[in-house]
């Protein structure tokens, strides 16, 4: 580090000369090379030392009439700390329960939008909606690249809304009640849902979740008068048995799964393995109904807050 001052560098050797002078006028004090070392200042002298106040001090309660202080501010029991914290807790719970919104962009252009609302905490039901919002096309340019990118087709708006509630089971014979509705105006579809779920832990490291679901899908609309209406119904149900390792974060799912349409059981088998905080790969292998093997590998992150 260099530091320089305003009287310039001429005056340097006149500056080391005065130091060196003074170093030669000041007493030689020599120390022998084993001789005891000074005694150190007491703790308690230190202490008083350190304590005792300057008379040039400034007073910080000059001009304050400690008489006329209000001492009651410092007097907070337990209670009132009690208060403030069950009521940061309403208001937390308070915007846990309002409109949550929620965007993503697609890859045609179009963004996936998602509200959802807390209706009833008792049996934690919310209801929301799922929304495809397509952009309108403000340039020729824009108009021939969302055309580009949907197979020459604009990508169209749509939505569904749908409703859930989750409810305690029957006991010792399942766990978890969860109830789905949804219905997409739209494509003029509908669906309503139950699936009952069972844990049970086999060790401290394993646990089997056992599931079944039911679901019926109802495509078309009712006749109205003056409006002829068509409705096809098809019910589902499914199976499914899950082993979860978990200090591997290794999930292993095997199941089946009937309908209307396919009149047989189609098997099903994946697994899920978590890599880190929300990151997670997934592959499954199952059968269709045309008899071909349906293979997947997916790697998703999920974040909630």
């Amino acid at each position: 580090m260099e530091f320089s001052t305003g009287f310039g560098w001429i005056r340097l050797p006149l500056a080391a000369a005065f130091i060196f002078g003074s170093v030669l006028t000041a007493p030689a004090q020599i120390i022998a090379p084993f001789s005891p070392a000074p005694a150190a200042t007491a703790p308690d002298e230190e202490a008083d030392a350190a304590e005792t106040a300057d008379v040039n001090d400034p007073d910080v309660l000059k001009g304050i009439d400690v008489d006329k202080l209000d001492w009651s501010q410092l007097a907070i029991d337990a209670g009132t700390l009690n208060d403030l914290t069950a009521a940061k807790k309403r208001a937390q719970a308070a915007a846990n329960n309002g409109i949550n919104w929620s965007s993503n962009a697609n890859a045609n252009g179009s963004s996936a939008v998602t509200v959802k609302q807390s209706v009833s905490s008792f049996w934690d039901t919310r209801i929301g909606a799922d929304m495809t919002v397509a952009k309108e096309p403000t340039t020729m340019s824009e108009l021939m690249a969302q055309k580009a990118a949907n197979g020459g087709n604009l990508p169209q708006s749509s939505g569904s809304a749908w409703a859930t509630a989750t409810a305690p089971g029957a006991g010792p014979v399942w766990d978890k009640t969860a109830v789905e509705a949804r219905v997409d105006p739209g494509a003029e579809q509908s669906k309503l849902g139950a699936s009952l779920t069972k844990s049970v832990p086999l060790s401290s490291d394993y646990s089997l979740t056992l599931q079944n679901g039911y679901s019926v899908n109802q495509q078309g609309t009712t006749a109205l008068p003056g409006v002829g209406g068509h409705i096809t119904r098809n019910y589902e149900t499914d199976q499914s048995a899950k082993v979860t390792i978990v200090d591997t974060g290794t999930s292993i799912t095997a199941g089946q799964t009937m309908s209307t349409t396919d009149d047989k059981w189609l098997r099903k088998f994946g697994a899920e393995q978590k890599l880190f905080d929300n990151v997670t790969v997934s592959g499954s292998v199952g059968e269709t109904s045309q008899g071909a093997i349906n293979k997947s590998l997916t790697a998703g992150f999920k974040k909630s807050w």
